[in-house]
C-alpha cells in the first residue's frame, strides 16, 4: 500500500486471521475516519474482539494491511506497547481498575507522564496535572467520587473510571468493548453522553449488542458476520438489511 492513498485514521484491508483451521476474520475491510465514533455490531463469533485484537497488536493477521494515522503507522509491524504509545486506547468489557485506590489515584496512575516520578502514590503532580484530574473526574461523572475507593464504586462507575484512565494517556483512538454491559438504564444513558463528549476530541469505535444503546448513539454502524462486514450504515439501515435480520436480529 502506497502509505499516501488514505485519509482514514484506521485502515484495515483483506484482514484475515486464522485459529488451527477457523478464519476468524475472513478479508476484513474498514476504515474508520477522524473524528468518527464507528459502533461495531454482530453476534458471537463474528470476529468483533479478534478485529480489535489486531488493531492493538495481540494479534497478528495472518494477511491484509493494518495501518494508523493516515497509512503512517503499519500495526502489523508493531507490539502492544508501540501501539498504546502511538494513541490507540483499548478498554475492554470487564473493568480493570485498582480497586485498593481512590478513584484519584486510579487516575493518577494512567496520567501520561514520565512514571519514574510517580513512584509513590504521595506525588500529586503539578498544577496542571492537577487540572487534567479535575477535567477526567468532570468528564467520566465522578468527581463526587474521587476520594473513594474504586472497589466500592458500581460497576458502570467502574466502566466510566476506567475510560477515564485510558482518556489520561491521551489516546487518538478509543476502542470500547461492551460499555453498557451490566449498566442500570440510567448508567446507560450517561454513558451515551460520556461517549458522545469523548467524541468531541477523539475518535471512538464502540463494539456494543445493546442495540438501543447503539441507536442512541446515533453513529455510523458496521455489522460483522463470520470475519467479514455485511453491511454498514445507520442503525435503521442495518436494522432493514435482510442478511442482518438473518444472521443476528432475528424476525
Amino acid at each position: 500500500m502506497d502509505m499516501r492513498t488514505t485519509s482514514s485514521l484506521l485502515y484495515l484491508d483483506g484482514i484475515t486471521v486464522s485459529f488451527d483451521g477457523f478464519k476468524a476474520l475472513n478479508d476484513l475491510s474498514l476504515t474508520v475516519e477522524p473524528g468518527e465514533m464507528r459502533a461495531i455490531i454482530g453476534p458471537n463469533g463474528a470476529g468483533k474482539t479478534t478485529m480489535m485484537d489486531v488493531v492493538t497488536g495481540r494479534t497478528r493477521p495472518d494477511n491484509g494491511d493494518v495501518y494508523f494515522q493516515g497509512g503512517e503507522h503499519d500495526l502489523a509491524k508493531l507490539d502492544e506497547t508501540e501501539i498504546a504509545e502511538l494513541g490507540i486506547g483499548r478498554k475492554f468489557q470487564k473493568p480493570t481498575v485498582f480497586d485498593m485506590h481512590t478513584v484519584e489515584d486510579n487516575l493518577l496512575l494512567a496520567l501520561k507522564n514520565d512514571r519514574r516520578v510517580r513512584s509513590t502514590l504521595l506525588w500529586r503532580g503539578s498544577a496542571e496535572q492537577n487540572a487534567r484530574i479535575n477535567a477526567l473526574l468532570d468528564t467520566i461523572r465522578l468527581n463526587p467520587q474521587r476520594d473513594r475507593v474504586a472497589g466500592s464504586l458500581s460497576h458502570g462507575q467502574k466502566q466510566w473510571l476506567e475510560i477515564g484512565m485510558l482518556l489520561a494517556q491521551e489516546p487518538k483512538l478509543l476502542l470500547v468493548d461492551e460499555p453498557v454491559a451490566g449498566m442500570t438504564d440510567v448508567e446507560t444513558r450517561q454513558t451515551v453522553e460520556l461517549l458522545k463528549e469523548i467524541n468531541r476530541d477523539r475518535t471512538v469505535v464502540v463494539v456494543e449488542h445493546d442495540m438501543a444503546f447503539v441507536r442512541d448513539l446515533d453513529v455510523k454502524v458496521t455489522v460483522l458476520h463470520e470475519g467479514a462486514v455485511i453491511a454498514e450504515g445507520s442503525i435503521d439501515q442495518v436494522s432493514s438489511n435482510e442478511r442482518v435480520i438473518e444472521v443476528y436480529l432475528g424476525r
